[in-house]
């Protein structure tokens, strides 16, 4: 058995996580899109060597498709973006913090079901 190419596997995480409907968020921009955004915010908190990120994000994709114009749904690498993460006390990966009115209102910690995730954020949109 041949082992598998760390380079060819992470291109492969790569390009799955770019072709979400999500936007990607930064250190820089989180206030601008998150704190200050007039609609509530999803933020997924994730890295590309995340096991668990990888298996919720179809459903976040599909959160993101579903909820537009009255949920906005955002990434945050949290290797390109430490900041935010240690601002708001993420430990564990994935993390959702969802949003309103600049404020957290929800928090998801680990890997769950599109319904169980429907379930959290539905009340707040």
């Amino acid at each position: 058995m041949v082992p598998a190419d760390p380079a060819i596997i992470r291109e492969g995480q790569k390009g799955a996580s770019e072709m979400s409907n999500a936007n990607a968020v930064t250190d820089q921009d989180f206030d601008a899109e998150v704190i200050k955004s007039p609609t509530p915010v999803l933020v997924d908190f994730w890295a590309e060597w995340c096991g668990p990120c990888r298996m919720i994000a179809p459903a976040i994709d599909q959160i993101s498709a579903e909820y537009a114009g009255k949920l906005k749904v955002v990434k945050m690498n949290v290797d390109e973006n430490p900041e935010i993460p240690i601002q708001f006390g993420i430990q564990g990966i994935p993390t959702l913090l969802l949003f309103k009115g600049g404020q957290v209102v929800e928090t998801i910690v680990g890997a769950a079901p599109k319904p169980a995730l429907v379930a959290r954020i539905k009340p707040h949109v």
